[in-house]
């Protein structure tokens, strides 16, 4: 009898076991994972969901609409995109075979949003009566047509224009911001594709047929060595680190030699001879900006990186933006660490960290949270929510970030009026670069060209970042692509 009652409560115990695993994972199913495939790209019930609210459309920042929505049938509607490719990586796509990218999927909720209640309250404020005060808490009628709440962007439809002219048939991408409240105003990625026949887009991608990933924003996940234009990050660690290094002298005999097998040149094999900090930035000088990183060391001059946003995941208002890379080296690896100084080695940046940099350097060294949105309308055109400009970090001292602007705006004076002569009237301040790379046959390819810069130097509106992809050296085809976007922000 007791060997029959020992083995009910065994069974009982492994039962009660049982039921509280089961228990358990129901609840962890219910409060962690279910949320995630409820929200999965391709739950039909959230699409049909999706599609009882007309989309609402996407703005530019002037108020004109980017998208249109169309009521095909009760459980679909078409999305067109206005201006074609125009602005395609920015605002990615919204389509049930393909999921959603971009904008489209940041403020999905909002565009898909419908508020029953009508929001007046900012015509109240305007013209308070007992009578607009009740129409406020009235709820909209019962067949009017359900329409989501429109995203106004902080995309300048000329800069937009213009970067996209100007890149022209290359690849590569262009980023302008306001440097004092981090808007984007630009954001263009080359190739593009079809945003009103993503079905064709989508086959030549999937065929191998489409030419150089169309479908990456290479703005915002396109990682590159950043060249020389990273020599004003070695330049802020050396004015934060190095004492007196504005009033040192550097003897540049065109190279560094580490060893019988490793060494650093200048382009081109240019010799410099005695230069000081502020010319050294002017002609690129890889001799100096090497050894500044040599003296810097690797641990200093990665947390010089790591201030302006490398190896960190940078927020967004909007937006993702890929991690850019900074390595950590050994002592040892004395090649490696004056090749960090101008941007090689294992360095690794997409264009929006390159633009942010000049941001902040324009901004008296302080980085704004990048945003790509400024409003969030209803249907009537009254704000629902404001997104307002944020500091992400002050990221060197304004002293410091002076001395920057003043020695990239040196730069950009010595060549205005001859090689540089798109900057006229923009007052502007710059660096090139140009980023070398290895092909996966072990060539080496046709260098990328990079600028980076802002203007008016005085009272920067605008900082970009240019890449063009197998351009070779920035101070032409990124330079160009450069000098007609700031033009275009600078009235003359």
């Amino acid at each position: 009898m007791k060997n029959i009652s020992d083995s009910i409560k065994q069974v009982m115990v492994v039962f009660l076991f049982l039921f509280v695993a089961l228990i358990s994972y129901i609840a962890y199913f219910q409060v962690f994972s279910a949320p995630n495939i409820a929200d999965q790209q391709g739950n039909q019930r959230l699409w049909a969901r999706r599609n009882e609210v007309l989309r609402g459309t996407i703005y530019d920042k002037n108020k004109n609409p980017l998208t249109t929505s169309a009521r095909v049938d009760a459980l679909t509607q078409k999305r067109t995109y206005v201006n074609g490719d125009l602005y395609v990586h920015a605002l990615g796509y919204v389509d049930p075979r393909y999921g959603l990218t971009g904008l489209e999927a940041s403020y999905d909720t909002e565009l898909t949003s419908y508020n029953k209640i009508t929001n007046n309250f900012m015509n109240l404020t305007k013209d308070f009566s007992i009578a607009k005060l009740k129409e406020m808490f009235e709820s909209r009628k019962e067949d009017e047509v359900k329409i989501g709440n429109g995203v106004i962007t902080t995309l300048d439809p000329n800069l937009q224009k213009a970067a996209y002219d100007a890149l022209g048939d290359n690849r590569g991408a262009v980023v302008a911001l306001n440097p004092k409240t981090g808007e984007v105003l630009a954001m263009i990625s080359k190739p593009t594709y079809n945003p009103n026949d993503l079905e064709k887009s989508m086959k030549a991608a999937n065929e191998g047929t489409a030419d150089n990933s169309p479908l990456i924003n290479r703005a915002t996940s396109g990682l590159y060595p950043p060249g020389s234009t990273f020599k004003t990050v070695t330049l802020t660690s050396a004015l934060d680190n190095i004492q007196g290094v504005t009033n040192r002298t550097f003897q540049d005999d065109g190279k560094i030699v580490f060893n019988s097998k490793q060494s650093l040149s200048n382009a081109n094999g240019a010799v410099y001879g005695t230069l000081d900090l502020r010319e050294a930035l002017k002609v690129s000088s890889n001799v100096v900006f090497g050894t500044l990183a040599m003296e810097l060391g690797n641990e200093k001059l990665k947390t010089t990186a790591e201030s302006y946003g490398f190896n960190n995941s940078i927020e967004a208002e909007g937006f993702n933006i890929a991690k850019s890379q900074f390595p950590t080296l050994k002592a040892a690896e004395v090649g490696s660490i004056a090749q960090t100084g101008i941007g090689q080695s294992s360095i690794l940046a997409t264009p929006m960290e390159m633009a942010l940099i000049s941001s902040t350097i324009a901004n008296n060294g302080k980085m704004m949270q990048p945003t790509l949105v400024s409003k969030i309308v209803d249907k009537d055109g009254n704000v629902v929510k404001s997104i307002d400009s944020k500091v992400y970090k002050q990221v060197l001292s304004p002293t410091n970030a002076a001395i920057i602007k003043d020695y990239m705006k040196y730069l950009v004076d010595s060549k205005v009026n001859s090689s540089w002569t798109y900057f006229q009237g923009t007052e502007a301040a710059g660096k090139t670069g140009t980023a070398d790379y290895i092909l996966p046959n072990g060539q080496n390819a046709t260098p990328h060209s990079w600028f980076i810069g802002f203007a008016p130097a005085s009272n920067p509106k605008i900082a970009v970042a240019v890449i063009v992809e197998n351009g070779g050296y920035g101070s032409i085809a990124a330079a160009q692509v450069a000098g007609r976007v700031i033009k275009t922000a600078i009235p003359q």
